[in-house]
């Protein structure tokens, strides 16, 4: 099949939720990395990707005024940002801008009230990443990274800017301890996880460490001040490379005098500043009262749970995952709250007992997939407020229509919260009340 390209003139007319410039061409839309709305471009269209709708940005002839200089020397390669050439101001209308896009095409409803976006610093944020290890013979070197873009490889990188301090050094240190190891082929992955006080990295490891493997990865845990933490099979076999000095991983959330610690795979929030803002906006938005029994759903180790203990006179928490649920119930002891319980459920389902029962309140932060088998039984549980986080916009949306159309709920406000900037991920947030 011919690679002959035809290169052609465009005004970018649209931005795609994945941050892609959209030009309409010939009646059909193209989408284009890299350019941005109301740039006029030069694009060059392969013949053989046409059908896909796909163009390259080979130059910018009038850029856009929210065009800024990507201050990154990997971006445009590296899949880890895709908007680091649009204004951060303009990145956080655009991610509101997609929320809102959503929650009208999809379930056909307007927003009454906008809360304030919830932002935090642009840079060295990342406290949970997971980057790729893999051995180039080409290159013969290792490389450490985010993956690249629209491809399986990894990024070739020294350094990241997104991810906290120390471990934005990282990727550069890890790939030259991994090549001098017996095991540069067989480590395909590194797990970062940091908190308030403590730093871990967790090493896939595909073979048997030797001795100056271990002496290797020890003499990089203290260069980073880091714990290192060897995983040969599923989650169930992370260990500390040095048990005896390894710390406890946990963050504050101070408003709220609550502490959680967590393992260095658990899920937590990336974003430290912007989640303890998002908890806040979220018990804020509930308005409880101190008779209130509340229903947090994908409770992960207790992120909303235990602040909301704090104001309610019961929770319950509900998570799939049984070392999270075990996690949140050990977090409850730590902090003194015994007015906190958990519970191990599939969510997918919808015959579990709690969802068949009355509640005040309900907190929903589900993955991408969305609550949809929990919506579908909100008018039965007949919380007279429900807040819903979500990760993904269009499953959101889907699921407001049904609170909406069929549960008897009337969306009353709706927010973002900017956990990943630069990138076109976005946490939203949307309120729902009890139409009477």
């Amino acid at each position: 099949m011919s690679r002959e390209q035809a290169e052609i003139e465009a005004t970018i007319v649209g931005l795609t939720h994945d941050g892609h410039g959209i030009a309409a061409l010939d009646g059909e839309r193209v989408f284009v990395p890299g350019a941005l709305p109301g740039e006029r471009a030069l694009l060059s269209l392969e013949r053989r990707r046409r059908r896909r709708g796909q163009a390259n940005l080979i130059e910018v002839i009038t850029p856009a005024a929210e065009r800024v200089e990507p201050p990154c020397e990997y971006f445009g390669r590296c899949g880890g940002c895709a908007v680091q050439h649009l204004s951060y101001e303009a990145q956080v209308r655009f991610k509101e801008s997609v929320v809102r896009d959503a929650l009208e095409r999809i379930a056909r409803l307007e927003a009454p009230e906008w809360l304030v976006p919830l932002t935090g610093d642009q840079w060295h944020y990342r406290r949970r990443a997971r980057l790729g290890v893999r051995y180039v013979d080409g290159k013969e070197r290792v490389l450490v990274g985010f993956k690249e873009r629209a491809s399986r490889y990894v990024t070739d990188m020294s350094a990241c800017r997104v991810l906290v301090k120390p471990m934005d050094s990282l990727p550069g240190q890890l790939s030259l301890t991994v090549a001098q190891t017996s095991l540069k082929r067989q480590l395909p992955q590194a797990e970062v996880a940091v908190g308030d006080d403590a730093r871990a990295v967790v090493l896939r490891v595909l073979g048997e460490p030797t001795a100056n493997d271990l002496t290797l990865f020890a003499d990089l845990g203290r260069d980073l001040g880091v714990d290192i933490y060897l995983q040969t099979g599923g989650p169930g076999t992370v260990r500390p490379l040095e048990p005896e000095t390894a710390s406890k991983l946990s963050y504050r959330l101070e408003d709220f005098d609550v502490e959680l610690e967590f393992a260095p795979t658990d899920f937590i929030q990336v974003n430290a500043a912007v989640n303890a803002a998002m908890v806040g906006q979220v018990v804020d938005q509930l308005a409880i009262t101190a008779n209130d029994r509340v229903l947090d759903l994908y409770c992960g180790l207790g992120n909303f749970s235990l602040p909301l203990a704090r104001r309610a006179a019961e929770v319950v928490g509900v998570e799939g995952e049984g070392g999270l649920v075990a996690r949140a119930a050990h977090n409850a002891r730590h902090n003194d709250i015994s007015n906190a319980q958990f519970i191990t459920a599939d969510l997918h389902q919808d015959d579990w007992p709690f969802l068949r029962k009355r509640w005040d309140l309900v907190v929903l932060d589900p993955p991408r997939a969305g609550a949809q088998a929990a919506v579908k039984l909100m008018r039965k549980m007949g919380p007279r407020r429900v807040v819903y986080v979500s990760c993904h916009p269009a499953t959101l949306a889907r699921d407001a229509l049904e609170l909406t159309a069929n549960q008897g709920y009337r969306l009353v406000a709706a927010g973002i919260a900017d956990m990943f900037p630069h990138t076109y991920h976005v946490e939203a947030l949307a309120v729902f009340d009890r139409g009477d």
